[in-house]
């Protein structure tokens, strides 16, 4: 069957989706997540190691223009929801990533320093916000089918997992030093989301065919916040989301200079987010098992215990630290595949109470959330660890100490909060959309 064929199956109703057109949506997950990684793991350490800027220079960089990107979030869904045209979209929003892309990890030698660093992040962000917020409103859109969606949600995140485990292990292979590697792999990037997003804009499903939307934006707005359930949800997203986003941020600084193992740095990542993508199936099967929020709730479980263990390691602990990365990677799956159904169950349920559809408000709050979880991260994290006396370099003082407090201990209350929040809510509105 041609690709074109495909494309028009109409398969937005709650029938299963092949595994053609499936994995056809799934694939452009591949390079957005691929540009993702280096952007939240690896540019706080280039420029603030590599490039030579202070951390809390980056730090408030990164959450100045992190928060100006999450504020256009709710906006970019908004007028994408008005407009209707989730492909067009997706294909206009692609180029200015990819030049973002290349200035950020290219950069002009006399030019590398905060105005460069806030202007290719404004652009990598530009691109990557108005790409992801149509993409994920498109998946939402394309079955009412509960467990349905999480198989959409499971064909994109398995993409963007292996995307992420590329990005991780790409740049050491490629240069001899952090900064050469991840040049090189901004140029490797390019033909990658060429090739994914064709596919996945010429041979993907298209969603149920309806009229743009014509509130305004403060009426979207509000309507969408005035979902309880959404509230609810979101809660526990944004709770768990900074836990998660704190290690990102600070993994690389806590491999070299609380384990000393800086030359496995691309095996731990890589073996996390392969993790990631082997408990997949797993995690789509005990949702269906036992409900969505139960197999969340035991992935969260999961997280605290390692990252628990993790505060207690040291110098050389590798295969310690490499079992931490394997369990935390597998509770990762979990993450990546259950709240955006549960997301989308939320909007279903909004659709059939008689509303607007308007999934594009709902992913770009969501969106938000998630951006602001990232901001928060680094302009906490990185200023903190400055103060608690940590320098890139410190291997074995004090300030590693605070490094291991600050990347193990704090995502463990976080995610703690974020399971009391999601235990509580099993017995408020939101539950309704968290069953399977």
């Amino acid at each position: 069957m041609r690709a074109s064929t495909l494309a028009q199956l109409p398969i937005a109703t709650g029938g299963r989706i092949g595994s053609g057109p499936l994995l056809a949506y799934g694939a452009l997950g591949l390079p957005l997540a691929f540009a993702a990684l280096p952007i939240y793991v690896h540019v706080p350490k280039l420029y603030g190691d590599a490039f030579g800027l202070s951390l809390t220079v980056v730090g408030v960089v990164l959450l100045a223009i992190r928060l100006l990107d999450a504020l256009l979030d709710p906006l970019m869904g908004w007028w994408s929801d008005r407009l209707g045209r989730r492909r067009i979209l997706i294909a206009a929003a692609l180029p200015f990533l990819a030049l973002g892309m290349l200035g950020l990890f290219n950069p002009p030698a006399s030019w590398i320093g905060p105005a460069w660093l806030a202007l290719t992040l404004t652009l990598v962000y530009l691109g990557f916000s108005l790409a992801s917020v149509n993409y994920y409103a498109w998946g939402a859109e394309l079955s009412t089918a509960g467990h349905e969606r999480t198989r959409i949600v499971a064909s994109r995140e398995g993409f963007a997992l292996v995307g992420v485990v590329t990005a991780a292990v790409v740049p050491g292979h490629l240069g001899g030093d952090l900064a050469g590697g991840l040049a090189h792999m901004a140029l490797i990037f390019l033909p990658i989301l060429a090739l994914a997003a064709t596919v996945t804009l010429v041979a993907a499903p298209v969603e149920a065919p309806r009229a743009p939307d014509r509130e305004s934006f403060a009426a979207a707005l509000r309507l969408t916040w005035a979902n309880r359930r959404f509230r609810g949800l979101l809660a526990v997203f944004a709770a768990n989301g900074i836990a998660a986003a704190i290690p990102a941020t600070l993994v690389l600084f806590y491999i070299s200079d609380v384990l000393r193992l800086e030359a496995y740095s691309g095996l731990f990542l890589g073996l996390y987010f392969v993790a990631g993508v082997a408990a997949l199936p797993g995690w789509v099967w005990l949702s269906g098992r036992i409900g969505k929020a139960k197999a969340w709730l035991a992935s969260m479980g999961l997280a605290v215990a390692v990252f628990a263990w993790a505060y207690t390691l040291g110098p050389g602990d590798l295969v310690a630290f490499a079992l931490i990365c394997a369990l935390s990677g597998a509770a990762l799956g979990a993450d990546l595949t259950l709240p955006p159904s549960l997301l989308a169950d939320v909007i279903d349920g909004d659709a059939r109470a008689g509303d607007a559809a308007r999934s594009g408000a709902y992913f770009g709050v969501w969106n938000f959330v998630t951006k602001l979880n990232l901001a928060l991260a680094a302009g906490v994290s990185l200023p903190l660890l400055t103060l608690l006396g940590y320098q890139p370099g410190d291997a074995g003082g004090e300030g590693a100490a605070g490094l291991s407090l600050v990347y193990a201990l704090l995502p463990v209350a976080l995610k703690l909060v974020a399971a009391a929040l999601l235990w509580r809510g099993r017995a408020a509105p939101f539950a309704e959309g968290m069953a399977r």
